[in-house]
């Protein structure tokens, strides 16, 4: 069993390492087919298997431990665990279950590594930037050890694939950033009775939980979350931003929980979900929460006779089960019509024709401090929002009274009562979501002429990437 298992990551080996040498001669434009074809993971029956001498010498300070022993080393040796996302969370959940010997490591991830990963991704590289986070992980994994089988899927985890991809592991780790493929790993999860060690992290908090555990027991994700939250709530780390070790810490703690899983030392009460909140800058950082139990009702995991429309494989594989439309669609916010935008080109030819107008720029104070285009307004236009001079129901919470002073305050007053209000109006975030929303409010409450109030679509993020104005600074 050991020599064909020694084989099959040797084939594997090749595989990766041929892949490695075509994709390196395409890095910043790799362009990777979202349907490869792999060898599967070896999972074949159960069998006995046992450590060489370097392993007992590799794993010997885990294996001392009354939680871990001879007895649950060899069950992360036999364990089959799939990682769903290579990035802030599934790198240092790989890399911990890799050097804790599972036996067979499974990565799924269909994007690319890019400069903007690396302050948190900390499995992937400068030097590989442009390839496929699947391989970047991976060939990180193999040097660190190259005893577990390492399994890539460079593809997106879809409802084509997800139930004949799960099926070869006995354990997943959900380290994705989108509620859509949260909800497609829960009911395939709960059909192929796999538990689920779930974790998000956004700004500086995270949290974590394990659900479906053990299996037909514990609660799953629907029976905590049966309904998504409204599309235009769900913020990225590309717009809400990220501390690195924040996401890294959730990340390890999911590979801790994969090894008390594995190893059968859960700790936790039986039937039950309990949640951990970790916030970087709270006074008591961790928090634990007891969660509700399975629901009788829940139509991925409760009784068929108590559920109209239970999930089943059926209903996924058929297509009847369309994620992205149950939590609010991914074309991202579209609240104007086309003629109330414009791009960041027909903009820059607003601002060299020297007519006269406002640019309002939406962003925070802090990523205003980063970088800004010349002439926009950001501070005045906040404390324009708080005070009351434009009301709009946004919560700028961070821009309570207090930090201006009374002279800053009649100035900023001054300079929006001294606006003409009617020159033209162009509205900019980071990225032209929140910005579309402003410039709707704008129009709703009648401040500005609705036909003289635009949005500039994409945000600072595509002013950087055009080059319309030569260098200029991407965060």
């Amino acid at each position: 069993m050991e020599t064909s298992l020694k084989a099959e990551n040797e084939a594997l080996k090749k595989r990766i390492s041929e892949l490695e040498a075509q994709l390196a001669n395409r890095i910043g434009h790799a362009s990777v087919s979202s349907r490869q074809s792999y060898p599967p993971p070896n999972v074949g029956e159960k069998s006995e298997v046992g450590l060489s001498l370097e392993e007992y010498k590799r794993y010997g300070r885990q294996m001392i431990l009354p939680e871990i022993g001879i007895e649950g080393q060899m069950s992360l040796k036999r364990s089959r665990v799939l990682i769903v996302g290579a990035g802030g969370l599934g790198c240092p959940a790989a890399a911990y279950l890799a050097g804790a010997g599972v036996g067979a490591l499974g990565i799924i991830d269909h994007d690319t590594v890019e400069n903007s990963n690396l302050h948190r991704q900390i499995i992937h590289s400068t030097s590989r930037v442009g390839l496929p986070k699947v391989v970047s992980a991976i060939t990180y994994l193999r040097d660190l050890n190259p005893h577990p089988n390492y399994i890539p899927h460079i593809e997106p985890l879809t409802t084509e694939n997800a139930l004949q991809i799960m099926a070869e592991y006995d354990l997943v780790l959900d380290c994705t950033d989108h509620p859509a493929i949260r909800y497609l790993i829960n009911d395939v999860a709960v059909i192929m009775n796999i538990p689920i060690v779930s974790a998000s992290a956004l700004k500086t908090d995270g949290q974590l939980v394990v659900l479906n555990n053990p299996p037909g027991v514990g609660p799953c994700y629907r029976c905590i979350w049966p309904r998504p939250p409204p599309a235009e709530s769900v913020i990225g780390c590309g717009e809400g931003g990220i501390l690195g070790p924040v996401v890294g810490l959730m990340g390890v703690m999911q590979a801790i929980e994969a090894v008390k899983i594995i190893t059968m030392n859960p700790v936790r009460e039986v039937g039950r979900a309990e949640m951990t909140l970790f916030a970087a800058y709270g006074a008591s950082p961790f928090r634990c929460l007891k969660m509700r139990g399975r629901k009788a009702g829940c139509v991925a995991c409760g009784s068929p006779e108590r559920v109209e429309e239970k999930i089943t494989r059926e209903s996924i594989e058929s297509g009847r089960m369309d994620y992205v439309a149950f939590c609010g669609g991914s074309a991202g916010v579209r609240v104007l019509q086309p003629d109330e935008r414009v791009s960041v080109a027909e903009y820059k030819r607003v601002m060299d024709s020297g007519v006269e107008h406002l640019l309002l720029d939406v962003r925070d104070r802090t990523q205003f401090g980063i970088c800004q285009l010349a002439g926009s307004l950001s501070k005045f236009f906040h404390y324009a929002l708080y005070t009351g001079l434009i009301r709009l129901d946004i919560p700028y919470t961070e821009f309570e009274a207090s930090k201006y002073g009374d002279s800053e305050a009649g100035e900023i007053e001054s300079k929006f009562q001294d606006q003409p209000k009617d020159r033209p109006v162009y509205v900019i975030c980071r990225l032209g979501n929140d910005s579309q929303i402003v410039t709707r409010q704008l129009k709703e409450a009648g401040v500005f002429p609705n036909d003289r109030v635009f949005d500039i679509e994409g945000g600072i993020t595509a002013w950087a990437r055009s080059g319309v104005a030569g260098e200029f600074p991407e965060y």
